[in-house]
């Protein structure tokens, strides 16, 4: 059996990661998923980022890559719509020196498995736009904010902005492949299910009432049309707490969200032949 771990939306917080790389040490999984906003939120000034990773979690994984030796995992990562795009830069540095594969829009081979990651998530209410497109159209819910009129720390043209979708993107990801044996790391989680539920009950923009389902409809009709094995999904913090589910089976597919509203480091833990049998620790 392969055994992995799954964690999303660690959002810096060193004592989640610090507990993450005591059970990795402790339990020596074969992989660990991890699915974005890693860093320290963005609206925090002057910019953690860099110290972030260069002082704290680069410095870490060195330690526990020469404690466990050939035990250790590979860790595959993806950024989140709260981590900037300039730290790609860094993130590949890491990549180097062998301590995780940067997986956004391209593919890693674990023996039979093919596993894909996806950084895009739809508009959100929040100004940094470097990891949000438009879903299936040119849309944006009420109150959220869209991808041309955020804050962007590259230069991105203003067609790609007003003309890329996350639907465009999931055509191309992944389609000269089988999908029974396939794993997505996305950030987003599919939309209309117990994995995208916002506290967003009764609220309203302007007298209309906002959807409490904030996650992608392009995802979720990935999901249906192509089954792959098992999806990976954060995001939507407080999901888990509002549904009480964390897992969801779409068609064939196991779809989990790792993130939480709690302060506990919120850890998924799986195996790649029998995704059904995964449980969630609370730590």
């Amino acid at each position: 059996m392969i055994n992995a771990f799954f964690v999303s939306d660690l959002h810096g917080k060193e004592d989640r990661y610090r507990k993450l790389i005591s059970k990795i040490s402790g339990e020596k999984p074969q992989i660990v998923f991890v699915g974005g906003d890693i860093f320290p939120h963005f609206s925090k000034s002057p910019s953690p980022y860099n110290d972030f990773l260069r002082d704290f979690l680069l410095p870490e994984l060195i330690i526990l890559k020469r404690e466990m030796n050939n035990l250790y995992p590979v860790i595959l990562i993806i950024l989140g719509n709260d981590d900037p795009k300039g730290e790609e830069i860094i993130l590949n540095c890491g990549e180097k020196i062998g301590l995780w594969h940067y997986i956004h829009n391209k593919h890693y081979t674990f023996e039979e498995y093919r596993i894909f990651g996806y950084n895009y998530v739809p508009p959100t209410p929040f100004q940094l736009k470097d990891w949000e497109k438009y879903d299936v159209s040119r849309f944006t819910d009420p109150g959220c904010i869209s991808p041309e009129d955020g804050k962007h720390t590259f230069d991105v043209t203003e067609n790609e902005l007003r003309n890329s979708t996350i639907l465009k993107d999931l055509e191309e990801l992944g389609a000269e492949y089988p999908m029974e044996k396939s794993i997505f790391l996305f950030h987003t989680p599919p939309y209309q299910t117990n994995l995208d539920r916002a506290a967003l009950d009764g609220k309203k923009i302007d007298y209309a009432p906002l959807d409490v389902h904030v996650g992608s409809i392009a995802v979720k009709r990935f999901i249906e049309d192509k089954k792959p094995l098992i999806t990976l999904h954060g995001h939507v913090h407080e999901s888990a707490r509002l549904t009480g589910k964390w897992m969801e089976k779409i068609g064939t597919t196991y779809s989990f969200n790792a993130s939480s509203d709690s302060k506990e480091l919120s850890l998924i833990k799986f195996t790649l032949e029998k995704p059904q049998n995964a449980v969630r620790e609370l730590i």
